[in-house]
């Protein structure tokens, strides 16, 4: 009903505008808005401003919003007969005001008659303009607004269809407008020397117009160079430097900040406490993998034994298990060692480091000594850690996180996992098939919340399949004891039902949280919300420090903080001459269960909740010749596509190897390559990779040209005779 009623409004609306303008047409008005005429009755209007001067005066008013308000050329004629009748001053008002309510009505009506229906095919784009318009709109409008060159109607209408503020574009309007009016009215003074509209305005008139429109971005700069500048004044800029750079973590985002900051020889030096390599080596991506590796070894020497392969998969020597772990985590720690980045040209210190003004750090070694050094530009790169919610009794509880999961020696026989998302999943089905009794509780209704209902689904079917008890749509209130003194989490749904789940060991995997705290970045003014807030270039709040990784998000992935390490070392040593805004356009993750998970671009929901267009075309890896061969004849490739043609807006393979096949897919985002690319290239038969192919193909089949297919069977039939 409320759609219906606002489709009539629209219509309303229309139909009165296109009255209004048939009126127009229709009766020859539009004739009375050439100078010529203008002129020939100057004399008689003058005559009228004497006598009626008020009546007048509120008549001319109303006619020239209304002229304005529909957009009739004939505006700035107005404006001259403005201050041919009125005077300077009465004249200048009367067309100041009348012109900023009629482009505020034109601005209205866009705004309401045509906005939605933009934004829904349109959202996208707009999606992005909007946000430099609720950034910057009033000094963008302000621009075209000085030059009288833009035509007012065309900025009218546009901005009618933005998100800027009905008074934000009123009041800049009057203002903007205010200086042309002033010209045009000055000119309506001396109307019998205006033989045309070109002789009011000179070449240097329009330049010093020009020069003028510039002044509103140089004063936005001014203010965002004082505002930087009053942030920073509070602390002694060094006359010198010790770096041109200093990074704060040794993670993936600080190493790479590093590497790049010396491969250009540039002086850097990068800070680190505890283990070079950051949590993705030491306690993250390598160690579970190589956990997973050998998990899933086990589950496939179990179905050799199916397959006329007897091998016998005994209780598993889960010390030796953990060697392997951590002799993994040992080989390739040499290429994250300080001796290795040394030897690159970076100055490596291990100790704590602390902010001592936006320039200036001191650095605690584990002796206690202290040292400080200056830098140009510093680089946050200080990781997050696993967040602990709230939970009664979990403080005194001894719990696992993914920093001390890697101690144990003792594989327990209860695990509960706390969190079914990637993390949690991975290590759940790598305890399990190393001969746990895994339980995982979410609080969300499926695992990988983050995942498609069908994605999630798939993985679901195999982890019931390795027997993991999945408590989905439960969360943890309570850790306690049972009467014999047995560790159990207590767990609640939404019907207020509670359970007990008894457990040797408890991992908590609901995500992390920014390591903000101990570097003294409140001291100095560095804003946080939860991450370290920076802009597009990586730049915090104090312009001479910039954040990458996981302390500054969005993404929480390994390969995201080396992307924005990139934008950040180079914008840090080379802002002002040059800097790039970081680009997320093409964001890949996976999951490295089994079945994996691999996404690019948009999920089905996300194009769901983010009302986009899309066309989805799916290939079932069941019948993929290679996955049938590797007993893996499961999962699937669903790609998002945009209707009618035949670029990606994003895929996701469910399947054995996913995160590899997925290469593909980014490939084409990044560079802009179609489905049509991916079916005529040449796939090795037989591989995982085929599948990408194929679903290729399931797209053709469904945007087949039926017309010109009914002319070939014509055609064909023709030739048989």
């Amino acid at each position: 009903m409320k759609k219906t009623t606002g489709s009539t409004t629209k219509l309303i609306i229309l139909a009165v505008i296109a009255v209004l303008a048939a009126v127009i047409v229709g009766f020859d008005l539009h004739q009375y808005l050439e100078l010529d005429r203008l002129k020939a009755h100057q004399e008689t209007l003058a005559q009228w401003a004497n006598e009626h001067w008020l009546a007048l005066f509120v008549a001319y008013f109303i006619a020239y919003v209304i002229v304005t308000a529909l957009s009739v050329p004939g505006a700035v004629v107005m404006t001259l007969g403005a201050g041919a009748l009125f005077g300077l001053w009465w004249g200048l008002l009367l067309a100041s005001f009348a012109s900023s309510f009629g482009a505020t009505l034109a601005f209205l009506s866009a705004r309401y008659v045509l906005r939605d229906w933009i934004e829904e095919r349109f959202s996208k784009r707009l999606k992005a303009i909007n946000k430099g318009i609720d950034r910057d709109g009033k000094y963008y409008l302000l621009t075209l607004r000085l030059v009288p060159v833009f035509p007012f109607w065309i900025i009218n209408l546009v901005m009618g269809l933005t998100r800027i503020r009905l008074w934000t574009y009123y009041w800049v309007s009057q203002v903007g407008m205010l200086l042309g009016t002033a010209v045009y009215v000055n000119a309506g003074t001396q109307l019998a020397q205006v033989d045309k509209i070109s002789d009011i305005f000179s070449l240097e008139l329009l330049i010093s117009f020009a020069l003028l429109a510039i002044f509103p971005l140089v004063a936005k700069w001014l203010v965002t160079l004082i505002k930087k500048r009053k942030l920073v004044s509070h602390w002694q800029k060094p006359k010198k430097f010790d770096d041109n750079l200093l990074v704060i973590g040794a993670g993936s985002g600080g190493l790479i900040s590093a590497y790049i900051a010396a491969a250009i020889k540039a002086k850097v030096t990068l800070v680190e406490q505890h283990k070079m390599g950051g949590d993705c080596l030491n306690n993250g991506c390598v160690p579970s993998k190589s956990l997973l590796h050998i998990a899933h070894g086990r589950h496939k020497a179990k179905q050799l034994n199916a397959q006329g392969v007897p091998i016998t998969a005994n209780a598993v020597d889960f010390g030796a298990v953990m060697k392997s772990v951590h002799q993994v985590i040992n080989s390739i720690a040499p290429h994250d060692s300080p001796e290795r980045y040394q030897s690159l040209g970076v100055n490596v210190e291990i100790g704590r480091a602390h902010l001592v003004s936006p320039w200036k750090v001191e650095i605690t070694a584990g002796d206690g000594s202290k040292t400080i050094r200056t830098a140009r530009n510093i680089i946050l790169a200080t990781g997050a850690k696993p967040f602990i919610p709230p939970i009664e009794g979990l403080d005194d509880a001894n719990y696992l996180t993914t920093e001390t999961i890697w101690s144990l020696t003792e594989l327990p026989k209860k695990f509960v996992v706390m969190g079914g998302g990637p993390v949690g999943a991975e290590l759940a089905q790598a305890f399990a098939r190393l001969g746990s009794q895994v339980t995982i509780v979410e609080a969300q209704p499926q695992v990988l919340p983050k995942e498609d209902a069908d994605v999630a689904d798939l993985v679901r079917s195999q982890f019931e399949a390795d027997g993991i008890e999945l408590m989905l749509g439960w969360k943890a209130v309570a850790v306690e004891r049972s009467d014999d003194g047995t560790a159990c989490l207590r767990i609640e749904n939404k019907n207020d039902q509670q359970q007990l789940l008894e457990y040797d060991q408890l991992l908590v995997a609901v995500g992390r949280k920014a390591n903000l705290e101990g570097y003294g970045l409140s001291e100095i003014g560095v804003e946080v919300n939860n991450t370290v807030r920076t802009n597009e270039f990586l730049q915090t709040s104090s312009p001479s420090i910039y954040a990458v990784g996981d302390v500054a998000g969005p993404y929480q992935f390994t390969h995201t903080a080396s992307h924005q390490a990139w934008y950040a070392a180079v914008n840090a040593l080379f802002d002002p001459f040059k800097k790039f805004k970081v680009d997320y356009r093409v964001i890949p993750w996976a999951t490295f269960t089994d079945p994996e998970v691999a996404t690019v671009g948009l999920t089905e929901q996300e194009a769901k909740n983010q009302d986009i267009d899309y066309e989805l075309t799916t290939y079932d890896i069941g019948d993929l010749d290679r996955a049938i061969a590797d007993q893996q004849a499961r999962g699937l490739v669903k790609v998002l596509t945009k209707p009618g043609s035949d670029k990606i807006l994003g895929a996701t393979l469910v399947g054995h190897h996913a995160a590899d096949m997925l290469a593909e897919f980014i490939l084409a985002m990044k560079h802009g390559l179609g489905l049509k690319k991916i079916l005529g290239t040449i796939h090795i038969y037989p591989t995982m990779s085929e599948a990408n192919k194929s679903v290729a193909g399931n797209w053709r089949r469904a945007n087949q040209p039926e017309r010109l297919l009914k002319w070939l069977e014509r055609f064909h039939r023709w030739r048989r005779g």
